[in-house]
């Protein structure tokens, strides 16, 4: 199959991209998320599908299919987007919606699922079979490919791994749990101890207080990534305790899934090796089996912010 656009849906942007079947982004458009009107949410969708079909056509191009990658549970059919945390999503049946819409056929996918067929695919695990991806984000997102195949599990909503229990009665978490991978290898993590840090007045945080002027509020991931990258030792400890828990938390997961790579992707990759070093120190000592099996790479994802749009065209090219 030819071109397919593939559209992001997040909690506050709808990010769309016309992807041929190298996996090659050829057009990109963009719309803020009405995000708690499904109704104004499918139709943006629909907008944004229509101005990258114009645009291919004006290539002399057609598009054939549209991928969705959400961020919700998508149920095993692939037809309902069964809940999202930041979207006015409850057992939204979005496919047929979609294709009402856009008259053309429609694949939906959880968002990290379409990350990590992305980099399976055409990124940074092209050349393996079994992988993970982790997304550390606001939250930690997963993607599971065994021999080839996206696991989506029997309900579809397999690869939730940022909430694998890591600190029994640990911080409460979004879900409603306490002591979620997410709530301590994210970037909401990173930004929560930095505030705390500045907050409690440690001499150890003096840049960091600089740089947001006293005020914690202003404290952001990307900020404290900055300053790291500029060697401060407080912002460079905060990453490495990011990178520690990611470290840790993968270790458990390769114990069940023992894949040939874990690719790390989201915001807080943006730090590079202050976060991805100390994860593979972490995963090192943790692992199960450790001195007697091969040490799993851990890498930086290469397709960025387009690994779901490209994941989600290449899903609906085979799917449709």
């Amino acid at each position: 199959m030819g071109i397919c656009v593939g559209v992001d849906i997040g909690g506050t942007k709808i990010a769309a991209s016309a992807v041929d079947g190298q996996g090659r982004v050829l057009h990109q458009a963009r719309r803020e998320t009405p995000a708690q009107d499904p109704d104004l949410i499918a139709r943006a969708v629909a907008d944004v599908t229509e101005e990258l079909h114009r645009a291919v056509a004006a290539d002399g191009g057609s598009v054939a299919a549209l991928g969705a990658a959400c961020a919700g549970f998508i149920d095993q059919a692939g037809e309902t987007v069964v809940f999202a945390p930041n979207l006015a999503w409850r057992d939204e049946p979005l496919k047929a919606r979609l294709e009402d819409l856009v008259g053309l056929p429609v694949v939906i996918e959880n968002d990290a699922n379409a990350a990590a067929w992305g980099e399976f695919r055409f990124g940074a695990a092209r050349d393996v079979d079994d992988m993970l991806l982790l997304t550390l984000g606001t939250g930690v997102g997963g993607g599971i490919i065994v021999d080839s195949v996206l696991m989506r599990g029997a309900h579809g909503m397999a690869a939730e791994v940022g909430h694998l229990r890591v600190v029994p009665d640990g911080h409460r978490c979004g879900c409603g749990n306490k002591g979620c991978f997410e709530m301590y290898a994210s970037g909401s993590a990173l930004v929560r101890e930095a505030r705390a840090l500045v907050a409690g007045g440690s001499p150890h945080a003096g840049t960091l207080s600089d740089r947001c002027g006293g005020d914690p509020a202003r404290l952001t991931g990307q900020l404290v990534t900055e300053v790291a990258q500029e060697g401060d030792p407080a912002a460079t400890e905060l990453l490495e305790d990011v990178g520690r828990w990611t470290g840790e938390g993968a270790a458990s997961l390769a114990a069940v899934l023992d894949p040939a790579l874990i690719v790390v992707g989201g915001g807080v990759s943006a730090a590079g090796d202050l976060v991805l070093e100390p994860a593979r120190n972490a995963f090192g000592r943790h692992l199960t089996g450790r001195g007697h099996r091969e040490i799993i790479p851990i890498v930086r994802a290469e397709l960025g912010n387009a690994a779901g749009m490209i994941g989600a065209a290449d899903l609906a090219a085979a799917r449709t």
